[in-house]
């Protein structure tokens, strides 16, 4: 008994794990294949080519691939409108279909169509002066300082400032202070040479023009 018993779990092994394999290709849910398709911001001034198996991953792909920081779009097809927001309508259309990605607020038009708003004239001069105070590390005492100037909206100029720390600043005011006291006896030393030489200048044209004094003789 013992031994038809065993014969029996070794024919059943084979067939329950046939059975949870088939069961677990089954219930797994058809992955479809990658697909090319086109994309295009609302006034198709920046186009995009991206691959997605699925509606949520070509959201995905398009909001990175176009630089769309807002979450909320429509997704329409770029030739008449239509909106895509189901995954049965999505398997449905052909590769290499154009859609466009609309914002709040934004509609879609027919291509060439699309009137840009009006920019408004450039500015001239600075625009904006910005000063930014951090610290390098939580040790400095004092941090460091960027100004930052924009200049007629397209150029900028910023300087960085760095004060890391409290002996940093110390040991530059120190180096200035020497470097002012070697100049100042620097030109001290030159003046006062200068005044030398000036003082035996005059003794020299003093003296030759100088008439002796006459003495008192008695006859």
């Amino acid at each position: 008994m013992e031994t038809t018993r065993e014969l029996a779990l070794t024919l059943l092994r084979p067939l329950n794990f046939m059975g949870l394999q088939t069961r677990k290709v089954l219930l797994t849910p058809l992955m479809h294949p990658a697909r090319p398709f086109r994309v295009s911001n609302h006034d198709r001034s920046s186009r995009r080519g991206v691959t997605a198996s699925s509606l949520q991953e070509l959201l995905s792909k398009t909001l990175d691939a176009l630089v769309i920081a807002s979450r909320v779009v429509t997704l329409v097809l770029e030739e008449d409108g239509t909106v895509v927001d189901t995954e049965e309508f999505f398997q449905m259309l052909g590769d290499n279909t154009h859609f466009m990605v609309l914002e709040k607020g934004q509609k879609w038009t027919p291509a060439g169509t699309y009137i840009p708003a009006p920019q408004q004239p450039k500015r001239s001069g600075i625009a904006r002066v910005t000063f930014d105070l951090y610290r390098l590390s939580p040790k400095d005492v004092i941090g460091c300082l960027n100004v930052k100037a924009t200049m007629y909206e397209m150029y900028s100029v910023s300087y960085d400032i760095r004060c890391t720390g409290l002996k940093a600043l110390l040991r530059s005011l120190l180096r200035f202070l020497s470097h002012t006291a070697q100049v100042t006896g620097q030109c001290l030393i030159y003046m006062g040479t200068y005044m030398l030489q000036m003082l035996a200048d005059t003794e020299e044209q003093v003296v030759p023009g100088a008439r002796p004094r006459r003495g008192l003789t008695s006859g």
